[in-house]
């Protein structure tokens, strides 16, 4: 499964609760200082599925006693239609899936709960990240991560020296 997310550049938290159009759906990221990495870091990696990303973003509250709150950006990600035609359950677990596998790679500050409990991600998914996608990788594939030994090469053998 290939899942393109098209990402708008960092606009400011509070300009966020702004988008609750038909349209606003998908995965987002937010950026600010973090006291260990610094500046304009990649702090957390969320979904807006089932609610619009002005709603969503709104509960992020704790973002504005960020010790830098001024910079914090969010950058949007809208999926394929960016709304669903007819399956909605089946939208959101794109979103879902993608959200989960971008966490896994990019493992944010922010979403340290959640880096780990990946749950049940494809081994074909492929998240090609189009548009100002910020420090987000170009391309994400599960296969990469995610694929054992064992099942997908079993005649490929560690080579050790005695």
């Amino acid at each position: 499964m290939q899942i393109h997310i098209d990402w708008k550049n960092g606009i400011k938290l509070t300009d966020s609760y702004k988008l609750n159009s038909g349209d606003d759906y998908g995965v987002y990221q937010i950026y600010g200082t973090h006291p260990v990495y610094g500046k304009n870091t990649l702090l957390y990696i969320g979904k807006a599925a089932s609610q619009t990303f002005g709603m969503r973003l709104k509960q992020h509250d704790k973002w504005l006693y960020n010790q830098d709150s001024e910079q914090i950006t969010v950058y949007t990600g809208r999926i394929g239609s960016n709304t669903p035609n007819e399956d909605w359950e089946r939208w959101e677990d794109i979103i879902d899936i993608a959200e989960k596998l971008l966490i896994y790679v990019h493992q944010p500050a922010g979403n340290s709960s959640n880096i780990k409990s990946v749950g049940e991600i494809p081994i074909d998914t492929h998240v090609l990240n189009w548009g100002d996608h910020g420090l987000l990788l170009p391309e994400v594939s599960a296969f990469r991560y995610f694929a054992d030994d064992e099942t997908y090469f079993p005649t490929y053998q560690t080579l050790t020296t005695d």
